[in-house]
Formats: C-alpha cells, structure tokens, sequence
C-alpha cells in the first residue's frame, strides 16, 4: 500500500459540464487532484453554498477505485485512462495561465471561427478573441458571457498542439474589436 493510497477518502462533488448542461456525482476520493486525474472533462465543485444545496440532490455515490462506475462516469473514466498514456498528458495542469487557439469548423450550427483563448489556473477563460472567416476579430472577457462555458482539461494531451504563446494571444487582443463594434 502506497502512502497515497493510506490517506482517508473524502467527498468531493464533481460536475461534468457539457456546456447546455452537467452531470453531477459524489465521488470519495483522496485529493481534488485525484479526482481530476481519474476522469477526464470534469471538475471539482468546492463553493460551499454549491455543495451545501448539492446535499439535497439525488446524486450517485461513488468511490474513486471501485471497478465499475454509473453511467457517463465510466466514459470519463475510460477517456482519461486513454489519455494517460499519450505524450503531452498533464503538461498544463500546474500552469497558472494558458494561452490556446481553437478551431470550430461550424459543424454544429456555428458560424466556422478561430478562438484564442487565455485559461486561469481553474480551467476558465480569462479573455478571448473570436476570429470570424471573413478577417472579423471580436474580444470578450467574462464580463462580457451570460455564462462561461465547460472549464478546459488541463490533463488533456490534445491541448499541446493548441498551445500558443502569451505575445501571440496579446497582439490578437489589442487589435480585435469589442462585441458591440461588430
């Protein structure tokens, strides 16, 4: 038995957001940070009033080493074991900020655009410059968001190749236009 493995379980409440939505469970674990390195895309809710009104939910129960796992967990679970494996894994997770391009290609009724994104130590985003197709560079800060989207996985391999330096993201920022000057 490893020194980790001796310390007490604790109950976290861990969120899956999948942007319109989340999937809630308790999960018994020996650290946040054990939690987030088990399963992929999720985060660990530590507001008190969030956990406080949590206790009244229906919520699974789960403990981090049992071999099976409720729905939706499970795929999370198994995604994160996948990852563990591939160069890159974890690289970003003690960063305090990070700085990522995306690229959505429309396929989901949004209009195709590049996103250059500043992450918090939390996974959330600071700031972004939106770029349209047609040269068009909108930022927007939290202020700025009725809600601000699912927290980005600091363990996922896939964000290395997204990565971009601070310089790039600040030279995008100061000539991309605030929303309302569309």
């Amino acid at each position: 038995m490893t020194d980790a493995e001796a310390e007490p379980k604790k109950r976290f409440l861990v969120l899956h957001d999948y942007g319109m939505g989340g999937v809630w469970w308790w999960v018994h674990a020996r650290s946040a940070r054990e939690v987030l390195e088990t399963f992929a895309e999720v985060e660990v809710i530590d507001s008190p009033q969030a956990v406080d009104q949590a206790e009244g939910w229906d919520l699974a129960e789960v403990d981090i080493d049992s071999p099976t796992m409720p729905g939706g967990l499970d795929d999370l679970r198994a995604k994160r074991d996948a990852q563990r494996a591939l160069p890159g894994f974890g690289v970003f997770v003690d960063r305090s900020v990070l700085y990522l391009r995306r690229r959505w290609d429309g396929d989901d009724g949004v209009d195709p655009a590049t996103y250059l994104m500043e992450i918090g130590s939390d996974g959330r985003r600071l700031r972004q410059v939106e770029q349209v197709d047609d040269g068009t560079a909108i930022k927007s800060d939290p202020n700025d968001w009725p809600f601000n989207p699912p927290v980005v996985d600091r363990f996922d391999p896939e964000l290395v190749e997204m990565e971009i330096s601070r310089d790039e993201f600040e030279e995008a920022w100061l000539r991309a236009k605030r929303e309302h000057a569309r």
